[in-house]
């Protein structure tokens, strides 16, 4: 199987769950920190917002960490795209554009929805994919399991919903 863009072939799947169990139990023992991506687009937003709640202590301490990590992440999306050989920009969405045929205004409006629901639910549940399902998971935490078992029953019913009933 390759890539869909790129027509790349992909690294084994283990290559990349080493490199997170790596990076989570370097945080949390090295650095006591939790591994958790959603946060970090608080830390962005508190470079150019100057509210409280973007100057709190916990959340101005993690810069340190965070910012870097957050660095890393792309840095890292940009030389995977790099060595698959290269990335250009699209705006073809398949089975999208041929069951709606929005337009890239309508494909755009999708998204911004598509992206405050995400929000929402990352402040809901009071933390991300990846902080939850990776890091509250492998600790066992209560709020971790329930919130992921949501995530993932969520996606099921959502993709169900769309290729099956809608389309």
């Amino acid at each position: 199987m390759h890539l869909i863009l790129t027509d790349a072939a992909p690294i084994h799947w283990a290559f990349g769950g080493a490199a997170i169990s790596a990076i989570t139990l370097a945080l949390l023992y090295i650095g006591n920190r939790r591994l958790g991506v959603s946060t970090g687009f608080e830390n962005i937003c508190s470079l150019v917002v100057h509210t409280s709640y973007f100057t709190r202590e916990s959340l101005v301490s993690s810069h340190s960490w965070r910012l870097p990590l957050l660095t890393g992440l792309l840095l890292g999306g940009v030389l995977s795209a790099l060595l698959a050989g290269g990335w250009e920009t699209t705006w073809a969405l398949g089975m999208f554009d041929a069951e709606f045929g929005w337009g890239n205004g309508g494909k755009l409006a999708w998204m911004f929805g598509g992206g405050l629901l995400i929000g929402f639910g990352t402040r809901l549940a009071g933390g991300c994919t990846s902080g939850h399902g990776i890091f509250g998971m492998s600790n066992l935490e209560l709020p971790s399991v329930i919130s992921t078992v949501s995530f993932m029953a969520a996606g099921v019913v959502t993709t169900n919903l769309i290729y099956r009933v809608i389309l």
